[in-house]
């Protein structure tokens, strides 16, 4: 099917109550499972419910699946005053592990979004090293990307980044794609083996303008500004090889189709539902049940999508 506009009528919010559901996962089996910022993670049952599973701490953002069912989370504990390692959570037996807690000897504080490739190894962003998060918007280039190897090896595999926010692998896992969010756009990455990525190219045009000065995330100006602003978050592609891309400022979420055109998929100037989008995750058994996380509602967003998503390495 083409890409189409998803009506904000037919989105639907799930797991209400929830604290800070900046990302979502679907497992190989149909479990779903959202960040949540007062436990590991929290796991969303199909009537809506949600149970918090392991400990809590720091801001877990970006979260994916390995593929034995465990939960690749990044943790934002910048957010919190707090360092930011790669985690990984245990469903099954609860057991809560630091993966990597410092690359070239440089302490993480604010590890972003981690993805599963096929030969085992997990991408992750790192957005700054600022004091404060948003001190980072300001278009410092301080983000990068690093790799945690099959063998247990860490490499930082990029920098220059400008806040490395959401990242994703294509299907054929050629190039690795990270959205900037102080860039406003999407770069992506040649990979030429496990940890090892090439010369960055930008993928795809500007996807809006940014706002001068200081940025409080708290505090941005009314939706008639808000509403085309190019701060990106999390990226995924369907499987017609269109890259979404969460806008969560302008509350929108758009698609960069294969011939690098942009078209909106869903979009909420004044954030009745569609609040802050900040990820994307296809699942179910057509893989067109899409979960829309976010930074600021207290809810997990539901809907289904015109174009199937993309199996990840965890649902294959």
């Amino acid at each position: 099917m083409p890409l189409c506009e998803i009506a904000l009528s037919d989105m639907h919010a799930t797991a209400k109550g929830i604290d800070r559901p900046e990302d979502v996962v679907i497992g190989r089996d149909g479990r779903v499972f959202a960040s949540d910022h007062r436990c590991a993670v929290a796991e969303i049952f199909a009537d809506g419910s949600f149970a918090r599973l392991g400990p809590r701490g720091g801001a877990p953002n970006g979260i994916n699946m390995d593929t034995q069912g465990r939960i690749l989370i990044a943790n934002f504990g910048i957010y919190d005053g707090e360092e930011g390692a790669l985690e990984r959570f245990d469903p099954a037996t609860g057991k809560h592990e630091t993966l990597v807690a410092a690359v070239n000897g440089i302490r993480l504080t604010s590890s972003n979004y981690p993805v599963l490739a096929r030969d085992g190894t997990i991408w992750c962003t790192h957005s700054t090293s600022a004091a404060q998060w948003p001190e980072a918007l300001d278009g410092r280039s301080d983000g990068f990307v690093f790799a945690l190897l099959s063998d247990g090896a860490v490499k930082h595999a990029a920098g220059g980044l400008k806040f490395a926010n959401g990242c994703c692998l294509d299907e054929g896992e050629s190039f690795l794609y990270v959205n900037q969010t102080s860039g406003a756009d999407v770069v992506r990455f040649p990979i030429l083996g496990p940890g090892e990525l090439g010369r960055r190219e930008t993928y795809g045009p500007k996807l809006g303008p940014l706002l001068d000065g200081p940025v409080d995330p708290a505090n941005l100006p009314p939706p008639e500004i808000t509403q085309n602003l190019g701060y990106t978050d999390g990226n995924g592609f369907d499987i017609e090889g269109n890259l979404w891309v969460t806008l969560p400022a302008a509350n929108k979420i758009v698609a960069i189709r294969p011939d690098r055109s942009v078209f909106t998929v869903a979009h909420d100037p004044d954030g009745t539902i569609l609040n802050h989008p900040t990820n994307i995750s296809w699942g179910g058994d057509d893989m067109r049940d899409l979960y829309i996380g976010s930074i600021q509602a207290d809810y997990v967003i539901k809907t289904r999508s015109p174009v199937a998503g993309m199996k990840m390495a965890h649902q294959r």
